[in-house]
């Protein structure tokens, strides 16, 4: 004699497939939503660096500027993309054609070694590039 017990839940299929559909939707928004913070103008040009500070600082000029950024880690950045030491003397040699008196922001972070700006000052007096302004957060 075959005796069965009473089943008090009983899963349909229907419930199977909106569950499907609920979690394929999270997972597009999840995605689309990270992308666009990823991609996002203001984050992919942003490179974190604490100035040094000084006392006579003063903002950019109004004119176009060749920006260096050299992090705490040491990487060097032209214009928010990452280049090595050869790299750099290229690329800065390909944009002082396009202009006849380039300016260039130097932005290293207050914990580089002295050496990493001399270097990158090496390659830009190489350029022929003589007008530097060097970035500085102002005091308080």
């Amino acid at each position: 004699m075959k005796i069965s017990g009473k089943r008090t839940h009983f899963v349909g299929l229907e419930s199977v497939a909106m569950t499907d559909i609920v979690m394929n939707m999270f997972i597009f928004f999840f995605i689309s939503f990270s992308l666009l913070y990823t991609f996002r103008p203001l984050n992919t040009k942003r490179l974190d660096v604490q100035l040094p500070q000084a006392q006579n600082s003063s903002g950019p000029e109004e004119f176009k500027q060749i920006e260096i950024t050299i992090t705490a880690e040491g990487p060097v950045y032209l214009d928010g993309e990452l280049v090595g030491s050869s790299e750099l003397k290229q690329k800065i040699a390909a944009r002082t054609g396009k202009e006849s008196r380039p300016s260039v922001i130097l932005r290293a972070d207050k914990l580089v070694p002295f050496r990493g700006v001399v270097s990158v000052l090496d390659v830009l007096s190489g350029a022929g590039i003589n007008r530097i302004s060097i970035a500085a957060a102002g005091r308080d």
